[in-house]
């Protein structure tokens, strides 16, 4: 195989790891979705070490950077997940640079965070100095850039976008934020916004291009949170354009279309500029070529 230069970007998820090779150029070289049991110790660290070998053997040379993005709160270092409680034992504060055995350092990214470089790279994101990306799924991920720079904050929250509290006295999310865009919208309350009727959104929305009007309340009155949401968030930030993706947002004009006539009266439009409403590019793939185009990032 002929030699080129390359870098390699690692996205973590809660049951699986997706894997790129990809150039400085943005071109993807292979890509890889593995599967891994998070009840079994550690079996995704050990999946994504041999990943990364067996990659780098078929390129025939070693990756010219490394980058990881996994869910939690990055380390103020870089170097680690910070924060990551329940879930995947054993990732916080683990050192991937030592992990992997690198000779550069492999720099570490809030998965959210890594979505949004992603994007910002090669995807619906590009060209933009001021832009914020929501990820719609099981939960609500969000992140931003400001003026050209990730948003992180003190130490790491910047950007977590769904844990926006909407409602004082509603139930509160996974981060204890009362009432969050994640509890309007999010697939982990679905079964309490149906009052036990849908397993999931998808089964919601089916069930909304069928004419079953109780769905179709229900997931209007989610998008309508959504529109209030992403109101605020212009207002605090002023983005260029606000990028929807997760599995919820592969919904299409189903979401979007209910989305910007919410959004309609909401938006304060000054000049009449508005922001731009779009779909992620992406896919599942966004956090790894996000953690790859972090690796290629000078001093990384």
């Amino acid at each position: 195989m002929k030699s080129e230069a390359y870098s390699l970007g690692i996205d973590l998820g809660g049951s699986s790891i997706k894997t790129i090779a990809v150039t400085p150029q943005g071109e993807t070289l292979s890509r890889h979705n593995t599967d891994f049991d998070p009840a079994k110790s550690m079996e995704w660290a050990e999946k994504i070490r041999s990943l990364a070998g067996e990659i780098q053997r078929e390129r025939g040379t070693p990756a010219d950077g490394i980058g990881l993005s996994a869910p939690g709160l990055a380390a103020a270092d870089g170097r680690s997940i910070a924060c990551m409680p329940e879930r995947l034992q054993g990732l916080e504060g683990l050192d991937w640079t030592k992990f992997l055995g690198a000779a550069r350092t492999i720099p570490v990214l809030n998965d959210a965070h890594a979505a949004l470089l992603g994007e910002a790279w090669v995807g619906a994101a590009r060209g933009f100095r001021n832009v914020i990306m929501l990820t719609l799924g099981t939960g609500v991920g969000g992140a931003a850039i400001v003026d050209g720079r990730l948003l992180r904050g003190h130490i790491g929250r910047g950007g977590h976008l769904g844990h926006s509290s909407l409602d004082p006295d509603g139930p509160p999310d996974c981060a204890g934020a009362p009432g969050s865009i994640e509890v309007a919208i999010g697939n982990c309350t679905i079964q309490q916004r149906s009052r036990g009727r849908f397993q999931s959104t998808h089964d919601l929305i089916t069930a909304h291009l069928n004419g079953d009007a109780d769905a179709t309340a229900i997931w209007l009155k989610s998008v309508k949170a959504l529109a209030a949401a992403v109101c605020s968030f212009i207002n605090i930030l002023d983005p260029e354009a606000v990028i929807i993706g997760g599995g919820i947002a592969r919904a299409g004009k189903v979401l979007f279309e209910p989305l910007e006539k919410f959004l309609d009266p909401m938006e304060w439009r000054p000049g009449g500029h508005r922001a731009k409403i779009l779909p992620a590019q992406l896919g599942e793939f966004a956090g790894a070529f996000g953690a790859a185009a972090n690796a290629l990032k000078p001093g990384s």
